[in-house]
């Protein structure tokens, strides 16, 4: 049951400020929706950069928050199969028009009026959060919200990286955090080899990859020990590209997968040379969520998290800033 009227959220005012906590109406289910009462919000690095104001036009006043999980405690007009007391994941695709040729090909992810979580429409560093209804994701009973919540975007992103990344058996993960920790792991289940780049001086974070499961560790700038057959990047960092080209071997595939990334710097043909590729990966599909959440199970993929209250948002993004969150950072109200 819903008490009072009024639930507390992190509120983005202005992109490059810290978030407010303000007390704010519970929203209500509109047609083809439902709400949703929060069990945890996964803190996402697109979170960092719509806060930072790397991406454009955020609906502000904004409440951030893409990877939400939680109970449906009511339901609008003409909303079929999701009902009262389900338990549903919320990840960042919250709408599209569902007729351009994007969508009607099985690339829902490309549509140009695409909503998204956390972004375009309110998401879960709140009590409260609406959704649509056919956009949630149903969870297995046998996850817990905290474990799970990462799972809806460095999941579900990171499993349509591998898969773009092709069936190599050498895979090289450049930025070793949420996304990379849960990758690996579905990555290690289908009998590949993992060799994790860090930040130069980040003994921290290399052990953390061998403790998952990779076979090597090092910084970025480094060369692997053997080539790699692929590469996938989700540290926002354009100069990685060229380092990832050199790793890989020819008819090599290198994947961004990251929304946001910085300039890429110049490098010349012959590391694209020999049918490399380089490719990137744009936001999700429905069906990647559904795929990814079934496999996880069968994996099973455990998810490292840091719990943070959620007045503690501004302190719990800016150590996924610094990079002092060991796995993956999760809000529970």
């Amino acid at each position: 049951m819903i008490h009072g009227s009024h639930m507390h959220a992190m509120v983005l005012e202005r992109p490059g400020e810290q978030l407010k906590a303000l007390k704010l109406p519970i929203p209500l289910p509109g047609a083809g929706e439902v709400l949703i009462k929060v069990q945890a919000c996964g803190i996402c690095r697109t979170d960092l950069h719509i806060v930072d104001g790397e991406l454009p036009k955020p609906k502000l006043p904004l409440i951030p928050g893409h990877q939400i999980v939680g109970a449906v405690e009511a339901v609008g007009k003409g909303v079929k199969g999701v009902h009262a007391g389900d338990v549903v994941g919320v990840p960042w695709l919250g709408g599209t028009c569902g007729r351009c040729r994007f969508c009607m090909s099985g690339r829902e992810n490309l549509c140009d009026k695409a909503i998204f979580t956390g972004y375009r429409r309110q998401g879960g560093f709140a009590e409260y959060c609406s959704a649509k209804a056919d956009y949630c994701l149903h969870l297995p009973e046998e996850f817990q919200a905290v474990q799970a919540a990462p799972l809806l975007c460095a999941g579900v992103i990171g499993y349509r990286s591998l898969r773009m990344a092709g069936d190599g058996k050498r895979l090289g993960i450049y930025g070793f955090g949420s996304a990379a920790h849960i990758v690996t792991q579905v990555a290690l289940w289908e009998g590949r080899q993992v060799y994790a780049f860090t930040r130069r001086g980040d003994d921290v974070g290399q052990r953390f990859a061998l403790e998952v499961g990779a076979c090597w560790a090092g910084a970025s700038t480094q060369r692997p020990p053997v080539e790699l057959d692929a590469a996938i990047i989700f540290a926002p960092v354009g100069e990685l590209v060229p380092l990832a080209l050199r790793a890989v071997g020819k008819g090599g595939v290198v994947v961004c997968g990251g929304i946001h990334m910085s300039p890429i710097p110049g490098f010349s043909y012959e590391l694209l040379w020999g049918e490399r590729r380089l490719v990137s990966v744009a936001h999700m599909t429905r069906l990647d969520g559904e795929e990814f959440l079934e496999l996880a199970l069968r994996v099973p993929v455990i998810t490292t998290v840091e719990v943070f209250p959620l007045e503690q948002a501004n302190e719990a993004l800016a150590a996924l800033r610094a990079g002092r969150i060991r796995g993956a950072g999760v809000l529970v109200p």
